[in-house]
Order: C-alpha cells, then sequence, then structure tokens
C-alpha cells in the first residue's frame, strides 16, 4: 500500500506505484490505438526497486512484472518481446534499468479471460 508523498517522481508518489500506473497506461494507449493488436483491457503492473540505503532513494529497478489480457492466437515469446520492447522499454527509465532487471511478462502462463471473470470464485 502507498500512501505518502516524496520527491522521487513528478507527481509526488512513491517511484514504484509511479510508473507501475505509467505501463498500464501505456498497455491501454497500444491496444486502443491498434499498435498491438492481441492486448485486451485487463492488465497489472509492479515494479520493484532497490533503495539507496543513504538516500532513500530507488538505485536501480529489481523487478517489473506486467500481466496483459491478450487474444488466444499469440504465443509467449511474441507477447513477451513486443510487451518489454514497446511497453516496459518507452516508459520506464534507462538509467534504471541494469543487467540484474528481472522482466516478468504474464509470469502465471496464457491471460486470455479477462475482468470478473477470471478472478471470480
Amino acid at each position: 500500500m502507498f500512501g505518502y508523498a516524496c520527491d522521487e517522481t513528478p507527481t509526488l508518489m512513491p517511484f514504484p506505484i509511479y510508473y507501475a500506473h505509467r505501463l498500464v497506461q501505456r498497455q491501454a494507449e497500444l491496444r486502443k490505438d491498434g499498435r498491438l493488436p492481441w492486448l485486451r483491457p485487463d492488465a497489472k503492473s509492479q515494479i520493484t526497486c532497490v533503495y539507496d540505503a543513504a538516500t532513500g532513494l530507488p538505485k536501480r529497478i529489481d523487478t517489473v512484472v506486467l500481466s496483459t489480457q491478450h487474444s488466444p492466437d499469440i504465443d509467449h515469446k511474441t507477447l513477451s518481446e513486443a510487451v518489454i520492447e514497446d511497453i516496459v522499454k518507452p516508459v520506464l527509465p534507462p538509467e534504471m534499468i541494469t543487467p540484474e532487471t528481472k522482466f516478468l511478462i504474464n509470469p502465471t502462463g496464457r491471460f486470455v479471460i479477462g475482468g470478473r471473470w477470471a478472478t471470480a470464485a
């Protein structure tokens, strides 16, 4: 849960939640304008950072998780590559991505059914 203001981003939100929001905004933009026609509306993201103990500021991005609903005809490799190149990299500050940064794109597998139907018990 995030409930504080800080100077890590222009909106005074913590770095991880600010960029998690930007990722799903970018996903929606590319879905709506048709650049990635296999995207569907449901998506979620999470950013995990390593913070500098001395300054309290984010030092680097440790993990990017982006799960996006998609059409049934897209394979995971194509989806992952497109999501990283067209959604993740244009949004995240390149200096915060290191060789240690992990990208988890649809880590639980296919995400064809979205919305309340996907999460209903």
